[in-house]
């Protein structure tokens, strides 16, 4: 029989193994504890978050709305205004209406509701909105406080509103085509919004364009009085300071509501002054006759054989209302004839006609601020029909802006200036590029003042402040082809011809003859009378004195061979209506 004596060391040996397997058993209880309250504060952190999310964030205004309660909105987009400082544009705070689906009890039900006072929205697509799987649909931008309170008193739970900035247009169509627009998230699309887009977005100081509202409004109210008495499809208009380039109005009509451009037709939205090309007709008799005196081809004492139409190359050239005669150069203009105008030019050539109208900016857009900037149209090849044609302003398409600005520097002293909408003080004023002797100028002065007196222009006469000018008469191009039966009539007008100070163009896009006109529907008869009438109301607004009716550069050699001429005329024209365009 075998006797095992137990070791004295077993009892401590056990002791200590027991000791270190409760050891081992707290450290794991206490490594467990840590994991997992690290654990449950991860999930209680998560929670809290969720919560935050879907029933403070969702279940109230977002930070941005409730701002309203806690500081002023910041200004995020700065306004526009005139010379002035007339608001022309500027921002609105409003109300947006968002929902969260998710809370949204009865989508059919709140959309019924919502419809009462939201009328236009389409019922199927809020009810569809209303039962997404979002958290957030908005359903109205921009709503006015009546609505925002109507939509109030519903107590619908999961609707709630966003404060945000709506632009807003004090005076409406009156300048949609200067100013433009933005879309819903105030970005500019046209107009001097989108020209001026990044300076308006820092919400700084105004953007103070050269628009005086009030000239504007004479301008739209004649230009429309136009279009309704001769029954046109359109007009467009510009009144520019001579001397600084300042557009002082710019008009297009038919116009566009911008605070709802999407409702404008195409034709509506299109601007007519500064996009628009157009064969001017015979306000280009301006430049070819100022060209040519400046450069000594021609004198005031020449004339040209105005009794037969020219026929070059399968086209004819004629005159509206051929005097059958030579007529001297003043005559040319009086008369407006295209046999004068198209020998001159060809006395003058190609390449001298082709630089000077470079020179005035004509064969380029202009450098209007506006991204709506028509490219001007005219021959690759200068040809000697070509040369001809453009002389009394056909073969060459321009926009209105381009004629305003021409005709200001050949009648300021031979200075060519942009056309600006930017309102200038003196020392910004550029310093321009000579384009004619200030002599040529001041001739070109005295014979357009002849045009008003006793030919074409008379219907724009006003007592008291000189005024001179050009009509135009062109027919529209389609498919290459002229059509008879539709026109373009126009009168460009400057005054006082003593000094001129305001270059005023009135456009009307296929005017219709009526009783009144004896049949015509030409620039003398359509558009001179809508500039007279402006003229008259703008130049005492405009601080322009009436001056006595007497020659505006003085006398001496030219001017005595001018008045000597105009004599003539005068007693040939007479007081006879209908004279050519």
């Amino acid at each position: 029989m075998n006797v095992v004596v137990a070791s004295p060391s077993l009892p401590r040996r056990l002791r200590q193994l027991e000791g270190e397997t409760r050891q081992a058993q707290e450290i794991g209880r206490m490594r467990l504890f840590l994991a997992g309250t690290l654990f449950a504060a991860a999930f209680a952190a998560v929670a809290v978050r969720l919560v935050v999310i879907t029933l403070m964030q969702e279940g109230a205004e977002p930070r941005l709305a409730a701002s309203d309660t806690m500081a002023p909105l910041p200004i995020e987009r700065a306004d526009i205004v005139d010379r002035n400082g007339v608001v022309l544009a500027t921002n609105l705070v409003t109300a947006s209406l968002y929902a969260n689906p998710r809370q949204i009890l009865d989508a059919q039900e709140a959309a019924r509701e919502l419809a009462q006072v939201l009328p236009d929205l389409d019922p199927a697509e809020t009810v569809g909105k209303l039962n997404a799987e979002r958290s957030f649909v908005w359903l109205q931008r921009n709503l006015t406080p009546g609505q925002e309170y109507e939509i109030n008193r519903l107590g619908i739970p999961g609707f709630y509103f966003q404060r945000e900035e709506r632009r807003v247009y004090p005076h409406g169509a009156l300048t949609a085509h200067v100013v433009g627009f933005t879309d819903i998230d105030n970005h500019g699309l046209a107009g001097t919004e989108r020209a001026f887009d990044d300076l308006l977005s820092q919400g700084r100081a105004p953007v103070r364009l050269s628009i005086d509202l009030r000239v504007q409004f004479l301008m739209r109210r004649e230009l429309a009085r136009a279009m309704r008495e001769f029954n046109g499809i359109g007009a467009a208009g510009i009144v520019l300071d001579a001397e600084t380039g300042e557009v002082l109005a710019l008009e297009s009509l038919p116009d566009f509501d911008p605070s709802q451009p999407g409702n404008g037709a195409e034709d509506e939205r299109f601007n007519r002054a500064a996009l628009g090309v157009y064969e001017m007709g015979s306000t280009f008799k301006i430049f070819n006759t100022a060209l040519a005196l400046d450069r000594g081809t021609v004198r005031l004492d020449d004339s040209f054989d105005a009794t037969a139409p020219i026929k070059i190359g399968g086209f004819t050239i004629r005159d509206f209302k051929p005097e059958n005669r030579w007529l001297t150069v003043p005559e040319i203009l009086v008369y407006s004839s295209n046999i004068g105008s198209a020998k001159m030019a060809l006395d003058i050539g190609a390449t001298a006609q082709r630089a000077f109208l470079d020179r005035l900016g004509m064969l380029r857009p202009t450098a209007i601020e506006l991204p709506e900037r028509g490219q001007p149209r005219y021959p690759d090849t200068w040809k000697p029909i070509n040369t001809m044609t453009i002389a009394y302003g056909l073969g060459i398409a321009v926009t209105p802006v381009h004629l305003a600005a021409g005709v200001a520097a050949i009648l300021n002293g031979g200075i060519m200036r942009p056309a600006t909408l930017l309102a200038r003080t003196p020392g910004q004023i550029a310093d321009g590029e000579r384009v004619i002797s200030e002599e040529t100028s001041a001739t070109m002065r005295r014979l357009l003042r002849m045009v008003v007196e006793i030919g074409t222009g008379r219907k724009a006469d006003v007592p008291g402040y000189l005024v001179g000018g050009k009509t135009g008469t062109a027919e529209k191009t389609q498919d290459g082809r002229y059509r008879t039966d539709a026109s373009i009539a126009s009168f460009i007008a400057a005054f006082p011809m003593s000094a001129p100070r305001y270059v005023v163009l009135a456009m009307i896009d296929e005017p219709k003859p009526n009783a009144q006109s004896h049949g015509y529907a030409t620039g003398g008869w359509v558009a001179a009378p809508a500039v007279g009438r402006l003229i008259q109301r703008l130049a005492p607004l405009l601080g322009v004195e009436p001056v006595e009716d007497v020659a505006p550069t003085g006398e001496g050699p030219v001017l005595t061979t001018i008045n000597a001429i105009g004599s003539a005329v005068g007693s040939a024209v007479g007081n006879t209506v209908g004279t050519a365009e």
